[in-house]
């Protein structure tokens, strides 16, 4: 018998071979980031993050309680934040009992070893969607809420899955959890 297309080097002579598909990186880690800010059980609230103020509603008015027992579950943040981290977050707000608090809270030292924090095992994960975003890292949203006393910051990211999370729904291939990193009570 002849020797074979692949044997022959037919294959590579014509351009037909894929280029070797780079190893699934783990764990997942993250280049860019969106940023946002919610205020909320507050008299006053100020927070502002790369010169920028995600406030200004509440600057000198009351800021009001949550919308709803489940408002975090489609929070997203709304600003780009970039690849490098700013200077500290300075948050400066008057909590529902008159006192006035301030904190420089430092995203950059929170997320120092840019890992992608989920919660979706990796053998839940296709393979070769982990080998896709290292080339092209995956975007993440880190989050940050005031609310009375305490400042919550979270990650949320978009993480595909094998098996659909909503059954019968061949769309729900995802995750999008909201994953508490820090929280401070002052």
């Amino acid at each position: 018998m002849g020797a074979s297309i692949k044997e022959r080097g037919l294959l590579t002579m014509f351009g037909l071979t894929s280029p070797k598909r780079p190893s699934d990186p783990w764990p997942l880690k993250f280049r860019h980031y969106d940023f946002g800010v919610r205020c909320y059980n507050t008299l006053r609230c100020s927070v502002v993050y790369n010169n920028y103020c995600f406030t200004r509603l509440y600057v000198d008015t009351p800021s009001g309680a949550s919308p709803s027992e489940d408002w975090r579950d489609s929070w997203s943040a709304g600003h780009d934040g970039g690849v490098e981290f700013g200077p500290p977050v300075a948050a400066e707000w008057v909590s529902l009992d008159g006192v006035e608090h301030h904190a420089l809270i430092d995203i950059g030292e929170l997320f120092n070893d840019r890992l992608v924090r989920h919660r979706v095992p990796r053998e839940h994960i296709p393979e070769g969607w982990l080998a896709a975003w290292g080339i092209d890292p995956l975007s993440v949203d880190i989050v940050m809420e005031v609310n009375d006393r305490t400042i919550i910051v979270y990650m949320r990211a978009h993480i595909t899955t094998k098996l659909p999370q909503i059954p019968d729904n061949p769309r729900s291939c995802h995750r999008r959890d909201l994953i508490p990193v820090w929280s401070n009570t002052y």
